[in-house]
């Protein structure tokens, strides 16, 4: 099991009268330069703290022209961290690739990172979320072929001495011989999360990377998710390792469980519904009625439509409480899940810097170890549910 704490890096300076998506036409007019640079400073320290807690590592993504997560290069973050940091992993979950061309910017610029930090870079690739797709007017049809064409280009990039020529239907490079190369070989560890495309959970199964649950459904629909992973690596001829997944979820601890809600709720309805609005933007042609199909299975049960503190419990969409609470949590649905990273999303929303290092300390202090010892290094984290369980 390892211990990954994940950041968003929202912005919480929003107008309290804006009512709008958070997403691709939220006026910039409201982002305030000032705030933005001391919220990127506090977020950093966040991350770096990570390091002296214990963690195994951190994690960043990449989102543009949005309120949600205002990281638009996760690069720029994760050079900062492996500069500032000597020993824990660095995730970057991931690079949008379809928006990168050529895509040997990529490899250029993972490979710096990973050489920086002394090999310590997740690679983390993506398709990118339907709204990117407006914000940078790409053909949404075309983007599992991009995704897929710049993923070959970058892996062939690391793996191939240069120079070369590569030819494709999206991107073609008369000279493709980057340097710097990665320090880890062959390449970095890959992942690639997913919100239930089955061509996705597929391509992650042949090329034996990690798929990392990543969006905010019911626990009913990771469980979903990570079983069809399973079995998709079966048919690979192959049986998935715990490392091969992992699942995000928001972590809130305190003292109590009566104090971890009354400090933690109110900064989660500003997430779920100052933040979340626009996320679901889904341009025509960007996923396969093959997909679609999966993926409306659980959509009705995405954080977004929630209303009461009620449904985030039964839900398990955010885990709050004391340490014990949150540890008996954690070990059901990880046993429920089957899944060996654990990414905690322990700043959410509007949650304020004192809180989110005191909750991001007592979990270090008082969950993880505890976690460490239920699920040893090498044993089986899956433990499929009983007939009466299912039922």
């Amino acid at each position: 099991m390892r211990f990954f704490s994940f950041h968003l890096m929202p912005y919480i300076g929003l107008d309290p009268a804006y009512e709008g998506s958070a997403w691709v036409t939220c006026p910039n007019s409201l982002y305030d330069p000032e705030v933005g640079g001391t919220l990127y400073n506090r977020y950093l320290d966040e991350l770096i703290a990570a390091e002296d807690l214990g963690f195994d590592g951190v994690c960043v993504n990449e989102h543009h022209q949005n309120a949600y997560g205002n990281m638009p290069s996760p690069n720029l973050i994760a050079s900062i961290l492996a500069r500032q940091t000597s020993r824990m992993k660095i995730a970057v979950v991931g690079n949008a690739l379809p928006l990168y061309d050529p895509p040997t910017r990529v490899a250029e610029e993972f490979a710096m990172i990973d050489v920086i930090s002394g090999g310590r870079l997740i690679a983390g690739m993506v398709v990118g979320g339907g709204p990117e797709y407006y914000s940078f007017s790409i053909n949404p049809a075309d983007a599992r072929e991009r995704f897929q064409e710049a993923h070959d280009l970058i892996i062939r990039a690391w793996t191939e001495p240069g120079p070369f020529e590569f030819i494709g239907k999206h991107f073609r490079i008369r000279y493709v011989n980057p340097w710097p190369r990665p320090l880890q070989q062959p390449h970095p560890e890959v992942w690639i999360p997913g919100a239930g495309s089955v061509e996705t959970v597929e391509f992650v199964a042949r090329h034996r990377y990690a798929y990392m649950g990543i969006p905010y459904f019911h626990i009913s629909v990771f469980e979903r998710m990570f079983r069809m992973f399973r079995d998709a690596c079966e048919a690979e001829g192959y049986e998935a390792d715990p490392l091969q997944q992992g699942w995000l979820v928001p972590i809130y601890v305190a003292e109590t469980d009566e104090q971890a809600r009354r400090e933690f709720e109110e900064h989660l309805w500003y997430f779920v519904k100052r933040l979340l609005p626009g996320i679901t933007i889904q341009p025509p042609g960007y996923t396969s009625v093959r997909s679609l199909e999966n993926i409306l299975k659980g959509a009705g049960t995405f954080m977004l439509n929630l209303e009461t503190w009620e449904q985030i419990e039964e839900g398990q969409y955010a885990i709050v409480g004391s340490p014990e609470t949150v540890y008996d949590k954690l070990v059901a649905n990880l046993k429920r899940l089957g899944t060996g990273n654990l990414l905690g999303l322990f700043q959410l929303g509007s949650l304020p810097a004192d809180l989110t290092r005191k909750s991001l300390g007592l979990f270090a202090e008082q969950v993880m170890p505890r976690l460490r010892q239920e699920f040893p290094e090498g044993a089986s984290v899956y433990q499929a549910a009983s007939a009466a369980e299912v039922a």
